[in-house]
C-alpha cells in the first residue's frame, strides 16, 4: 500500500475579507455543532477523557467552554473552507 500524501488546494495567496471574519466564527461554531451532534447521535457522551470503547469525549460541550486549541482547530477549518471557496472564484454575498 502506498503511503498516503495529503494534497490540499493552495490558499496561502487567498486573503478573507474583514467583512467575512464574523462568518468564519459562525462556521467554526457550526463545525463544532455538526461533530458533537453525530457523536451523540452514535451514542458519545462527555468524558474528562476521550475513550473510545466507553464512547466519551471531553470536547462534548458548549463551542464556549472548549480549550482554546480546540476552537483554533474549528476556526482554522472554517478560514481554510472560506479561502476554498473564494480561492476557486465565487463570491460571498450576503443577501
Amino acid at each position: 500500500m502506498n503511503e498516503y500524501i495529503p494534497r490540499p488546494i493552495d490558499t496561502s495567496a487567498v486573503q478573507v475579507p474583514e467583512e467575512l471574519l464574523q462568518l468564519a466564527d459562525v462556521l467554526a461554531r457550526n463545525v463544532h455543532e455538526t461533530w458533537a451532534q453525530e457523536r451523540v447521535k452514535q451514542g458519545w457522551k462527555f468524558g474528562p477523557e476521550r475513550n473510545d470503547e466507553k464512547k466519551l469525549h471531553p470536547c462534548l460541550i458548549p463551542y464556549d467552554e472548549l480549550p482554546e486549541s480546540e476552537t483554533i482547530f474549528d476556526h482554522n477549518t472554517a478560514m481554510e473552507t472560506l479561502k476554498v471557496i473564494l480561492g476557486m472564484g465565487y463570491k460571498i454575498v450576503k443577501i
